[in-house]
């Protein structure tokens, strides 16, 4: 009896170290405004949603139900992608600079490029104001602090997402998920993901939520644990570079061969 009861233990607390989210589809923009949106980040300070329509060159302001409140919030960009805040200041990635744009009036204000990048993709901006990119065909992540751009990491095939929690770094390549700490010590959480990871949300301490541009998500938990939330690709429908409003645990998907963004109550 003794051993049964423990086995009824162990199954309910592996049931619950595997149960993952649910997403319900709360509403998607239309497909005439956005054009090839890589990015969708939502920031909480002005409650808005900032959208890389990159095969335009801009950058759309949504708002929190989807609708366009500036379609041309900055133009002139080049194959802008990954977005990241610091006090006032908005980073975008471009092909091979970051640009830096003021957001109280939606100006560049200046753009600092990166030496040798091929394609930068995904930006992330530390409590500490440091900009990290990614550049995705070299497999290299930068770091830029005071204007000035470092090699920060190399060897991750497509690296591409990237999330920056304390001081530790989260990056995915494009079949790898790693946590980076500051003395580069690497943890490698889950395998056997399909190639093409994109964008990172953390949902808590211990769990995330992956997309891959093909059109799937997935459910990560630190320990390795991982599940598909969601795989649209029979459908054509991309996941590119997600964000994540914690108030309300809403998961904002670009998807870029649609023009649309899409929005899940996260359950």
């Amino acid at each position: 009896m003794k051993n049964f009861w423990g086995l009824i233990t162990a199954l309910f607390v592996s049931s619950i170290s595997i149960a993952q989210p649910q997403l319900v589809k709360l509403w998607e923009s239309d497909s005439v405004t956005l054009k090839g949106p890589e990015s969708a980040t939502y920031d909480p300070k002005s409650n808005i949603i900032y959208v890389s329509s990159m095969n335009n060159g801009t950058i759309v302001q949504m708002g929190l139900n989807g609708e366009i409140k500036n379609a041309n919030w900055v133009a002139g960009l080049t194959s802008n992608k990954g977005i990241g805040f610091h006090k006032g200041i908005l980073y975008t990635a471009e092909t091979s600079a970051v640009a830096v744009i003021d957001m109280k009036t939606g100006t560049i204000i200046k753009r600092i490029t990166v030496a040798g990048a091929i394609m930068l993709n995904d930006l992330e901006v530390d409590e500490k104001g440091i900009v990290y990119v990614t550049d995705t065909r070299a497999g290299k992540v930068y770091r830029i602090e005071g204007d000035q751009p470092s090699l920060y990491l190399e060897n991750i095939p497509g690296a591409n997402g990237l999330m920056a929690v304390g001081t530790d770094l989260y990056v995915a390549g494009t079949a790898s998920f790693q946590k980076v700490t500051a003395n580069k010590e690497i943890t490698n959480i889950g395998e056997g993901y399909e190639n093409g990871l994109d964008g990172i949300v953390m949902l808590s301490k211990d769990e995330f939520i992956l997309s891959n541009y093909r059109g799937m998500l997935y459910y990560v938990q630190t320990n390795g644990n991982k599940q598909v939330l969601l795989d649209t690709r029979s459908i054509k429908i991309a996941a590119n570079d997600i964000s994540y409003n914690k108030k309300t645990k809403t998961l904002y998907v670009p998807s870029f061969g649609t023009n649309r963004v899409i929005a899940y109550a996260v359950k």
